[in-house]
């Protein structure tokens, strides 16, 4: 497993969420010094852990581990679909226009 692939995602998750280091870990019971190593992909965390860590930055686990699992569908939605709801409303319309007109052929 790529530890620090994961730990990168986990950063970017939290940084998306603008939550500090130090925030996160307040929010999973964990010292920062903890939440940095993982991030850095230096220690698998226990499963208990990472399953706070993805329900405290709102991402799914498949999110974190899309080039972990072999299975991974929702994950790949997952990200689409957040990329998405960034965009303007006239452009996720044009999206889904489009997502809609492939589908049909």
């Amino acid at each position: 497993m790529d530890l620090k692939a994961v730990g990168q995602r986990i950063k970017s998750a939290r940084e998306a969420k603008n939550l500090t280091q130090e925030e996160l870990a307040a929010l999973v019971h964990l010292s920062p010094t903890h939440v940095s190593v993982i991030e850095r992909g230096l220690k698998v965390t226990k499963l208990d852990t990472f399953v706070a860590i993805a329900n405290a930055l709102d991402v799914s686990a498949d999110t974190l581990l899309i080039d972990v699992v072999a299975h991974s569908v929702t994950g790949v939605t997952n990200e689409l679909a957040e990329k998405i709801e960034k965009l303007p409303i006239k452009e996720q319309k044009k999206i889904i226009k489009v997502i809609h007109t492939l589908l049909e052929e």
